[in-house]
């Protein structure tokens, strides 16, 4: 059997969730994950620990792991803790960024803007954000930050669809405010915006229960 690191299988498997191939609810079955990969059950059990940290699976005794499955209560909950971690997350950011961060900045909302693919927005979407957080040095906001996106990509994915083209003027309106406050390093700016934005979505999301069934 072929050496197969918890890396590699955990970077197999954060595809696969944040892709959508996996999905809330799904069972990881070790012994399948294993097999596919030619690993042993080992690096398997690594993988789904780093992934849990991650918040990407979630342990039930008794019967494995799994894709986590968030109510439409604990979304809005996340949601509200993502409105006020990202803005700190921000400002923490803001002063770090230089002009290579800022064209970088650039280029990634003009690709989003030219976009029509709804797997490619949700990549180059987290991008853009990730990179305005880039500059902040504080670790455990980093990781939370990581962590709220990740728990809440499936539930993304579904906003974005629902709305599809004719609600993505508004995404890069409020992306280019959030980006124009940040080449002026303005934080009281940069926090309203990124707030308003994350609350839209929160808002736009607690219209459709169909997403949680």
């Amino acid at each position: 059997m072929t050496d197969v690191s918890s890396s590699r299988v955990a970077a197999y498997l954060r595809e696969a969730i944040l892709s959508g191939d996996l999905l809330p609810g799904d069972r990881i079955r070790q012994e399948e994950i294993a097999a596919r990969l030619g690993a042993s059950r080992l690096p398997v059990r690594e993988a789904l620990r780093m992934l849990e940290a991650e918040g990407l699976t979630e342990h039930e005794p008794h019967k494995g792991a799994r894709v986590p499955r968030l109510t439409q209560h604990e979304v809005d909950v996340i949601y509200r803790m993502r409105e006020r971690l990202e803005p700190l997350a921000l400002v923490e950011s803001l002063p770090r960024l230089d002009s290579a961060d800022h064209e970088r900045l650039e280029e990634v909302q003009r690709r989003i803007e030219e976009n029509d693919d709804l797997e490619k927005f949700l990549d180059l979407d987290r991008e853009f954000h990730m990179l305005t957080y880039s500059g902040c040095t504080i670790e455990p906001l980093n990781q939370n930050v990581t962590r709220l996106w990740n728990v809440t990509q499936h539930y993304r994915r579904s906003y974005v669809a629902l709305g599809g083209r004719s609600r993505m003027w508004i995404v890069n309106a409020e992306h280019r405010l959030i980006l124009d406050a940040a080449v002026r390093r303005d934080a009281s700016d940069a926090e309203r915006y990124l707030e308003g934005h994350i609350r839209r979505t929160r808002n736009e999301l607690a219209h459709h229960p169909e997403v949680f069934d």
